[in-house]
């Protein structure tokens, strides 16, 4: 699922030394240092590619197995706790320092509260009201979140054709939406569920330029990873004793294995494989992650969760992968000039 997108900002000095960064829709381009870890190195590129555009496509539905037994605060919070400490126990085996200096931490908190605990407390909220392969349609939007902070904090420029592809975007997913509405009294907090859905990818663009000026900072990518889902877990962690709802763990077999699986796999090893995607085939292809996802997991809707597509449902689908597409397709090289 979705959580780090950046963009390629040039020659704007504002964080610091500047990198170079692309537009991603679903997940992080941070300029990133090689990962060194053998096994990756080794990867063919399909599998690069396939490994998380499958893993976050089925993250989507797994998550509703968490739902089943606790509170979503304590579901969250778990998940990130568990990949916090599997990614500091990565940091150790490469011998990367899990000291940073103190005047990182307090971003690095901001980052991890918004980025890893608002964003997936409104994710699985969401699933509660609607089918989880239309919250995923909403976070192949957040390319365009991303492309408005990086005009407003980076001073990154918007295309027209990047302009034209939103509103296009935007109306994919009004289309999408709209027998939700009509069907009102069939699923009568659809409304609510889009509001979540929606706030959650506002806090996910937000988490994603923090995350930048860490990147920018010359943080190492795992143990900031490892901070920042710490801190979004003991956040989380605060909510849930601070609510009244406690901390609650699942008993089933279920529960577990699908906790186990959305932090190790869903947010330690796929975010792995993407980012040594990034590197060895660029962020162009990487982005391309980001518009089959949603196509993967609204299917995963239809099968287990009875979601049945309207006309208007596909049509919208189709206007809003496509304006993904066009917004992520490189532009063409200006005509050299003889």
């Amino acid at each position: 699922m979705a959580a780090l997108t950046v963009c390629r900002y040039r020659n704007r000095p504002r964080f610091g030394p500047v990198r170079h960064f692309t537009i991603a829709s679903q997940r992080a381009d941070l300029a990133l240092p090689d990962l060194h870890l053998p096994k990756l190195s080794q990867a063919s590129p399909r599998l690069l590619f396939w490994g998380p555009t499958l893993i976050w496509a089925s993250t989507w539905h797994v998550i509703l197995y968490q739902l089943v037994e606790v509170a979503a605060v304590s579901a969250v919070a778990w998940r990130f706790a568990l990949s916090s400490i599997l990614l500091f126990g990565i940091a150790a085996f490469r011998g990367e320092s899990w000291a940073l200096p103190g005047r990182l931490h307090p971003w690095l908190a901001l980052a991890g509260v918004v980025q890893f605990g608002l964003n997936y407390l409104g994710v699985y909220e969401a699933e509660r009201y609607i089918p989880s392969g239309l919250v995923a349609v909403l976070f192949s939007l957040m390319v365009f979140g991303n492309a408005a902070t990086g005009a407003w904090f980076f001073g990154q420029p918007v295309t027209r054709r990047f302009a034209a592809s939103a509103v296009a975007g935007v109306a994919g997913v009004t289309l999408i939406f709209w027998p939700e509405v009509l069907a009102a009294g069939a699923r009568p907090q659809a409304g609510l569920g889009l509001a979540l859905g929606l706030g959650a990818v506002v806090c996910a663009c937000t988490g994603n330029a923090l995350t930048l000026m860490l990147s920018r900072r010359g943080v190492a990518l795992v143990p900031m990873l490892a901070w920042c889902m710490a801190y979004g877990a003991l956040g989380l962690l605060g909510a849930a004793g601070v609510s009244g709802s406690g901390w609650q763990v699942g008993h089933t077999v279920a529960w577990w294995g699908s906790l186990v699986y959305l932090a190790a796999v869903g947010s330690v090893l796929a975010f792995l494989l993407y980012f040594k995607l990034v590197q060895r085939e660029g962020p162009g292809r990487a982005a391309l992650t980001g518009v089959l996802v949603p196509v993967i997991a609204l299917a995963v809707s239809a099968a287990f969760e009875g979601w049945r597509p309207s006309p208007a449902s596909w049509a919208g689908m189709a206007l809003c992968l496509g304006s993904v597409y066009v917004a992520t397709r490189p532009a063409r090289p200006a005509p050299r000039a003889d």
